[in-house]
């Protein structure tokens, strides 16, 4: 149960993300490269200061696996976060969080979980639902650049938790500092070819960017990456969908997002079709 709780908890600061961001005035490449530098430094002053020893570093085989998942992390948020300013949060988010249902569909084949009825059916529910979110935006516009970026954040996402998964000789604190640390490492990399060597302002968003920076990715990481290698791959896909609903409620609170009847309804599709797969299968087993 603490482990869910961590899941959770993570996953509601992560819905949080684009509510934050929105205060922020840099572009979405500086947002996130803000995000993990500030993110990593937190981590790795946190792991020094806990005296732990590395010990992942000893398994090449599972560091590779940890070296794919942070790259796939930070490539993942640069998506997402030209999505937010595209097409905003809630429709965002939602395009996103696709990437458990591809972690889903493909957890027979790397994780040798089995793919229920009741897991294709739900997927089939979120299939419909993405199509009502989005599909005014796709019939006037066709694929527009910030949808496809929401479908490819979701592509990077599904690798993301797969190879971190995969990497189970490095966990806690260790795991989500090298996993920040390597998607700090992309993000610089493509920051700086995109745009060369830049020190973004940080005097107006020194607040936002710290609270991004810090909570949401340093301790929002640290409680996710903790709690995933621990849950079934299916679980992590379908209690996932707390944080596009979380990030709806914010997004509608916080920034007066609106979402029409259709996509609301499309939004409760996509939200208890993914349930319902899990929540099916417990009701199962209690009998």
């Amino acid at each position: 149960m603490r482990i869910y709780i961590k899941y959770f908890f993570a996953l509601l600061l992560f819905g949080f993300n684009g509510i934050v961001a929105s205060y922020i005035s840099l572009n979405s490449y500086e947002i996130v490269f803000l995000r993990t530098l500030i993110g990593s430094i937190f981590l790795a002053i946190i792991f020094l200061c806990s005296k732990s020893k590395l010990k992942g570093v000893k398994n090449r085989k599972h560091f590779v696996y940890l070296i794919i998942s942070g790259i796939a992390m930070g490539t993942s948020w640069m998506f997402l976060y030209e999505a937010y300013s595209q097409v905003g949060v809630s429709i965002a988010t939602l395009a996103y969080y696709c990437g458990p249902i591809i972690v889903m569909l493909l957890s027979p084949f790397v994780f040798r979980e089995r793919l229920t009825l009741s897991k294709i059916s739900g997927f089939l529910f979120v299939l419909i639902g993405m199509y009502l979110v989005n599909g005014n935006d796709l019939r006037q516009n066709g694929f527009s650049w910030g949808l496809i970026c929401g479908i490819l954040s979701a592509i990077m996402y599904a690798f993301m938790v797969i190879f971190n998964k995969k990497a189970l000789g490095i966990t806690g604190l260790e795991n989500s500092m090298f996993q920040l640390i390597f998607s700090f490492l992309t993000v610089m990399v493509f920051t700086w070819a995109k745009q060369g060597v830049i020190i973004p302002s940080l005097f107006e968003n020194i607040i936002p960017v710290l609270i991004l920076g810090i909570v949401n990715t340093g301790i929002g990481c640290y409680l996710y990456f903790s709690s995933i290698q621990k849950l079934p791959a299916g679980s992590v896909a379908i209690c996932g969908y707390l944080e596009p609903l979380s990030a709806l409620i914010f997004s509608a609170i916080f920034l007066s997002e609106r979402l029409t009847l259709v996509q609301i309804i499309g939004a409760g599709l996509i939200i208890c079709g993914a349930a319902f797969g899990e929540f099916y299968k417990h009701k199962k087993i209690s009998r």
